[in-house]
């Protein structure tokens, strides 16, 4: 191999991206302008074809599976990895809730006339080529390419080393669909390599044509994003998620939120890493609380208080506050009152997701006025933090930034606005 041949591979990546980048944007310009009918014709024959695929998605996925074990992964990124018949079966729900969703391009969103006459309206649009960058979780392809095309956006999806046999499988059901609607192929783009230089081209913005970046993975993906992106960023960090168990909350729905917080998908950002209880509560909220959560299979680090409780629980290490575990762990903590408990979130939390178990309404609402996060629950698991639980279809990520979009990623929150402006002549003087 000559010294020059890895510049010149370098060279080839860089316009293979930059192609794909172009491709994007002249997809997105046909999709701005599909019909609510199309789109949704398109989205109902991907969910048809994921069906039709499943054996083959899932020998993809078991190839994936088999490498993903060989290389020692955890088992939080095994369970986001794996596909199951089950799992397959609500990638396609989810395509078809997408398309029932009304369509949010061209909505007028408000409207006034000025005294001069003119009329003004601010209507939604696409933004346009959204690029997703995602880990060890096949289900994103399916989730990003339908909301992006109910959107009307294009999309570029890079999937991780881990996941790659099975998002591609999935992404051919996807090219199909849009086949069938007479949709572009290119409105949803599989980038065909794993390389890790492909990620810094898209960061780049491919030349102008990538308008927003949404990271899902781990803490250093979302840093690298974060820090290296040249365009908008839809995303959060981690989702240091809490919930807290108040003196006035009933012990038996604490008892099924707080197990099904922690316990229902560990690896997900929407667990609940750290339980706090109000040290006015009686003794046994906490005793029955951890045992619980002991009995069914998760190791308790909790303070002096959940130490007393059982003697399973062991010490928290100060780092076990504000930790996201994405594991059968949780960190217990007492707190002085709502107002301890506020504060401890603000302190530690993730502003991803918080939750209050209680019957006192007024401790309930300033819980959920104080806590400064995408989402907050009263009396519910923070297990809810999901675009689908909340009516969107599916979701293309959580975000907890306060800039456009945050908390889940729907339909919605993948569209702009732009003003039109009526006259009859106007001119402005001076």
């Amino acid at each position: 191999m000559s010294a020059g041949r890895p510049e010149q591979k370098a060279e080839d990546l860089r316009e293979a991206m930059f192609v794909i980048g172009r491709a994007a944007r002249a997809a997105s310009r046909e999709l701005a302008l599909a019909s609510n009918s199309t789109k949704n014709a398109a989205l109902c024959a991907m969910a048809a074809h994921l069906r039709q695929q499943s054996g083959a998605i899932l020998q993809a996925n078991a190839a994936d599976l088999e490498a993903a074990k060989a290389g020692g992964l955890a088992a939080s990124f095994i369970d986001r990895l794996t596909l199951t018949d089950d799992r397959i079966e609500a990638m396609a729900r989810g395509l078809e809730e997408i398309a029932e969703l009304p369509d949010p391009v061209g909505v007028t969103l408000a409207e006034w006339t000025r005294p001069n006459g003119l009329r003004f309206e601010r209507v939604r649009v696409p933004i346009g080529v959204i690029g997703i960058i995602y880990e060890s979780r096949p289900n994103v392809t399916a989730d990003a390419g339908g909301l992006c095309i109910k959107a009307g956006n294009a999309a570029i999806l890079r999937t991780g080393s881990d996941a790659f046999r099975s998002s591609r499988a999935v992404h051919a059901c996807l090219v199909a669909g849009l086949q069938a609607a007479g949709l572009p192929e290119d409105a949803i783009q599989l980038i065909p390599t794993t390389s890790r230089s492909a990620v810094g081209h898209l960061l780049s913005g491919l030349e102008g044509t990538v308008d927003v970046i949404v990271p899902r993975g781990g803490r250093s993906l979302v840093e690298r994003v974060q820090s290296d992106a040249r365009v908008p960023v839809f995303a959060h960090l981690e989702g240091i998620c809490h919930t807290y168990v108040d003196k006035a909350a009933d012990l038996d729905m604490a008892k099924r939120i707080v197990v099904n917080a922690k316990m229902r998908r560990t690896g997900i950002c929407g667990a609940t890493e750290c339980l706090l209880v109000d040290k006015a509560a009686p003794t046994s909220v906490m005793s029955e609380l951890v045992t619980a959560l002991l009995d069914t299979g998760c190791e308790v680090r909790g303070d002096e208080a959940a130490q007393r409780a059982d003697a399973r629980v062991k010490p928290a290490a100060a780092n076990d506050y504000g930790k996201e575990f994405l594991d059968s762990i949780i960190a217990v903590k007492t707190v002085d009152g709502v107002d301890g408990a506020i504060d401890h979130i603000a302190r530690f939390g993730s502003q991803h997701t918080d939750a209050i178990v209680t019957n006192d309404e007024a401790a309930a609402a300033r819980f959920l006025t104080h806590v400064d996060s995408a989402i907050v629950l009263h009396n519910a698991s923070t297990q809810f933090a999901d675009g689908g639980e909340f009516g969107f279809g599916a979701e293309i990520g959580i975000a907890t930034g306060k800039m456009h979009a945050r908390g889940p990623v729907g339909v919605e929150q993948l569209t702009s606005f732009k003003y039109v402006v009526r006259g009859t002549g106007q001119t402005r003087a001076g």
